[in-house]
């Protein structure tokens, strides 16, 4: 499929008498379908190198007094920038990142429901039959003015009440419905 010329130049071009897998089918000869100076130029590894201007050799500074960039080596004169090096994460005396930022342990949910949190024994002291809103909750002082209100099932209750809020505990769900009341979600 391929072949080296005096030059030093190889042929890669497909034959037009070969077929896909390189062989010559009967009857053809293989013979070159192209000039000879269309070829490809070989590129051989020890041919390569870096491109004009894109090397330069490494400034040698603070090697005596008589060149440029001797003595002080381009630093000037004293002062921080004139040492050696500094820490890893100095910031020249600000309060380093590393310090700023809380230390606190453990995962805290961006976006948790708080919950303002009503007992089932608080509703007991309502008379029978009253429908108990997050509105009667709040004015009441059961409830603060801010945030959902969910009902948990601490404590006993014997009178029917329709209550609609927020949220209800399983327990606190059961314990209205037993005691002939009702409950909504909002």
């Amino acid at each position: 499929m391929t072949e080296e010329t005096k030059a030093g130049k190889i042929d890669e071009t497909p034959q037009a008498s070969e077929t896909k897998d390189g062989s010559v089918p009967e009857g053809s000869t293989k013979e070159s379908s192209t000039p000879e100076s269309e070829s490809v130029q070989i590129t051989y590894l020890h041919d390569l190198s870096p491109s004009p201007g894109s090397k330069r050799r490494k400034v040698r500074v603070g090697r005596g007094e008589g060149g440029r960039r001797g003595k002080t080596a381009g630093r000037g004169t004293k002062g921080q920038k004139a040492r050696s090096k500094t820490r890893i994460g100095f910031e020249g005396g600000q309060m380093p990142l590393a310090r700023r930022v809380p230390k606190a342990k453990g995962f805290h949910p961006p976006f948790r429901v708080e919950y303002n949190v009503v007992n089932v024994g608080m509703l007991a002291d309502f008379e029978p039959g009253t429908d108990v809103t997050v509105e009667l909750l709040r004015t009441h002082g059961l409830a603060r003015h801010r945030g959902p209100i969910k009902v948990l099932g601490d404590g006993e209750i014997n009178v029917a009440l329709n209550v609609s809020v927020d949220a209800f505990s399983a327990t606190a769900g059961t314990k209205i419905r037993n005691a002939g009341g009702t409950i909504t979600k909002v």
